[in-house]
């Protein structure tokens, strides 16, 4: 009879390898905070997803066993990740521009709407009670 599948292999690994890399898990976490911490301007989220990237990487490979398993499944997580990715910059080109929206350049349609003749009477009001308390 043909397999279809492949046995299976499982891949144990050393406890040691498990540890040391939970050990650069905390590193990174604490990283991270530290990081926090500093303003690098616009590039504050990048530091933060690319360490971000860095630790779910760690933890796909060795606890999730992606290096030692079927490279087919690296492909497909791999792929998953790229896709990801692009959502997330295409994200951030419109997050980045919403502040720079144009500003109204024409004239109201009807400069006597009640609108601004309200906003006019709540202004001096709000001038007339800043005068009373003095």
């Amino acid at each position: 009879m043909v397999e279809l599948v492949p046995e299976h292999k499982h891949h144990a690994l050393p406890l040691r390898v498990y540890l040391g890399v939970a050990g650069a898990l905390m590193v990174l976490t604490v990283i991270t905070v530290a990081v926090s911490y500093v303003d690098f301007g616009g590039w504050n989220v990048v530091v933060a997803l690319l360490i971000a990237g860095f630790k779910a990487s760690l933890v796909a490979l060795y606890f999730m066993h992606l290096l030692y398993d079927n490279k087919l499944y690296m492909f497909i997580f791999l792929s998953a990740v790229a896709f990801l990715v692009i959502l997330i910059v295409f994200t951030m080109f419109d997050t980045v521009q919403r502040g720079r929206l144009d500003e109204i350049k024409d004239k109201p349609i009807k400069q006597q709407a009640e609108i601004y003749e309200k906003l006019k009477t709540d202004s001096l009001d709000v001038e007339h009670e800043g005068d009373s308390g003095h």
